[in-house]
């Protein structure tokens, strides 16, 4: 039976964080490959108790596998070498520092499924509405399955979705509404929010120390997830995104719907 990208990953990802046990030490890539077809064949039936009893990848499982590991070492979770000699090359791995430390929790946007992405979201947005969550949920499962475009096109959605929710906001605010009123006047999500931009950063001494930090890089990344989903003009930027860029996308959207959930309840509580 073929695993999916995503069954072979998380399962990679649960041996190298310890929380599955490894049968063979996981230090060059067949033990990791062997360590990988254990946890998979225990997940597939929990009732098998012989884990000695042979288990078969199929041609699309050991491609994917490879698919897992490179991957994995282009994101620094792994580098090559062994512990004991660095400076061996492949077969040989080790978990890198970087990689202990995003497997330990320590990086907050770290997921490799789609209950560890809404849980990150969740932690770090409590009061999300449901919509937005909705759309990045559904971001998220067609990351997984590989339709990229789709899945930079539902981030669009929640972006726009959330971005006019605090220009909803912003419009009840009696103090701030005429200063934010030229915003509504521009035509394309692109347009409006760079308008939006450049008032804030007008009132930018005004606003708390918390959403000051970080604000400036926050914003020039909502401005990057924009052009990834609208051209200039307004419509679809049709552009196809690669599975790193996908991922690092469904990463920069938390910190910038933080930073815009900072926004609303500032703007909320202004008198």
């Amino acid at each position: 039976m073929d695993h999916s990208y995503e069954e072979i990953r998380k399962a990679a990802i649960e041996i190298l964080a310890g929380r599955e046990e490894e049968h063979y030490t996981n230090n060059q890539y067949n033990h990791f490959r062997e360590n990988i077809a254990k946890v998979l064949r225990k997940w597939q039936d929990d009732r098998i108790t012989d884990n000695n009893e042979p288990f078969s990848f199929s041609k699309q499982d050991d491609l994917y596998v490879q698919e897992v590991f490179w991957d994995l070492f282009r994101q620094g979770i792994i580098t090559l070498g062994s512990k004991h000699s660095p400076g061996q090359g492949y077969p040989w791995f080790r978990l890198s520092s970087y990689g202990k430390k995003v497997l330990d929790d320590e990086d907050p946007y770290f997921f490799h499924d789609l209950s560890s992405y809404e849980n990150i979201i969740l932690a770090a947005i409590p009061d999300i509405d449901e919509l937005t969550l909705f759309y990045l949920k559904e971001a998220m499962q067609t990351f997984m399955v590989g339709c990229y475009l789709s899945s930079s096109v539902m981030l669009g959605v929640a972006l726009e979705y959330s971005l006019n929710n605090l220009y909803q906001v912003i419009e009840g605010n009696a103090d701030y509404k005429d200063h934010f009123s030229k915003v509504s006047e521009e035509k394309t999500l692109l347009r409006r929010y760079n308008k939006f931009k450049n008032k804030l950063k007008e009132i930018q001494r005004v606003l708390p120390s918390e959403i000051k930090e970080d604000l400036d890089t926050n914003l020039d990344m909502i401005v990057s997830l924009i052009r990834n989903y609208r051209n200039e003009s307004g419509h679809p930027s049709g552009k196809v995104l690669n599975r790193e860029q996908c991922y690092v996308n469904l990463q920069l959207f938390i910190p910038c719907c933080k930073k815009i959930y900072e926004l609303k309840e500032f703007f909320s509580q202004v008198t």
